[in-house]
């Protein structure tokens, strides 16, 4: 038996329940881990606030978590190749990773750099494989300038470290509490707010080839539309309304290409973090039992690096 968080009504993490249930053997094709760590993300909240086509109650809650093989099943490798019990992974986009332990595919299932914490592996991938969509999908080059809204932010900082990686200057937005967060990780940072637009074009000093939107403010949106030409250099992560209104571009994990794209980043993700140019900040670590109240911390906004529930 295993402990695991699942929504049993549509709702708040405070309608949520800590379930023992049982764990199945894998099979061919699956393996089961013993979760050190599980990664918090909205979205594991959004999807289950109301009825979703497709979804049916009660929800195993949890897209990615660090932990140890505890099962194989017959002729069955890891995504990244090979794997052994008590061999340490990360897992993503899987259902139920709040949980000590889970039986999960393994087509999803990659070996743990060793640099990374179990909090740090946890965290990665939801966000990493998020912003290198929005970084694709805009057509991103070395020597672009471009602009990220809410740059401090998991997904933001993620956009920072690839972004260097490619060559490209980023000008964020954040607030100044959080200006050396972007600094640290490569960014020039602006505050939002009234004239934001001005204080974009100052800091890029020349175009701004793309705007990435992490936020879905009206300002942000309003701005990106007036500094970027060409609206399929625009991409928004919150907005979709908008982006159908005024002809940018917008990506959400449901989404079947999405799916594919961040799916097929997964090992260079790893990749990056195993060599260190790929970090997540963490804020703040909570034990599996405790995540409504992790949950709620990370609705208050601004964390200041990402959560992670310890099994």
């Amino acid at each position: 038996m295993a402990r695991q968080w699942r929504a049993t009504e549509w709702g708040g993490p405070e309608t949520w329940e800590f379930a023992e249930v049982d764990v199945p053997q894998p099979g061919t094709g699956e393996v089961t881990i013993a979760v050190r760590a599980a990664g918090v993300n909205p979205a594991d909240y959004k999807h289950v606030s109301a009825p979703r086509e497709g979804l049916e109650l009660p929800v195993p809650i949890g897209y990615e978590v660090a932990g140890v093989i505890s099962a194989l099943g017959p002729d069955t490798e890891i995504a990244s190749g090979g794997g052994a019990v008590g061999d340490e992974v990360v897992a993503f986009r899987i259902q139920g990773g709040y949980a000590t332990e889970v039986t999960v595919p393994a087509k999803d299932v990659f070996a743990k750099p060793a640099r990374l914490a179990d909090e740090e592996a946890a965290n990665l991938l939801l966000a990493g494989s998020t912003a290198a969509q929005m970084l694709e999908v805009t057509d991103v080059h070395a020597g672009d300038t471009i602009l990220v809204h809410g740059a401090s932010g998991a997904v933001g900082v993620s956009i920072l470290q690839q972004a260097a990686e490619l060559g490209v200057r980023v000008v964020g937005t954040a607030s100044e509490a959080s200006f050396a967060r972007v600094r640290r990780f490569g960014g020039l940072p602006i505050a939002y707010g009234p004239g934001l637009a001005e204080r974009a074009t100052e800091a890029a000093q020349g175009p701004i080839a793309a705007a990435l939107d992490t936020v879905g403010t009206e300002e942000a949106i309003d701005v990106s539309l007036e500094l970027v030409p060409d609206r399929l250099r625009i991409v928004t992560i919150v907005d979709a309304k908008r982006a159908e209104q005024d002809g940018f571009l917008a990506v959400f994990g449901a989404q079947p290409e999405s799916q594919a794209y961040r799916d097929s980043v997964r090992g260079r993700l790893l990749e990056l973090a195993g060599s260190g140019r790929l970090q997540v900040p963490i804020a703040r670590t909570y034990p599996l039992a405790d995540a409504p109240e992790a949950l709620a911390y990370l609705k208050e906004g601004h964390p200041g690096g990402k959560i992670a529930l310890l099994a």
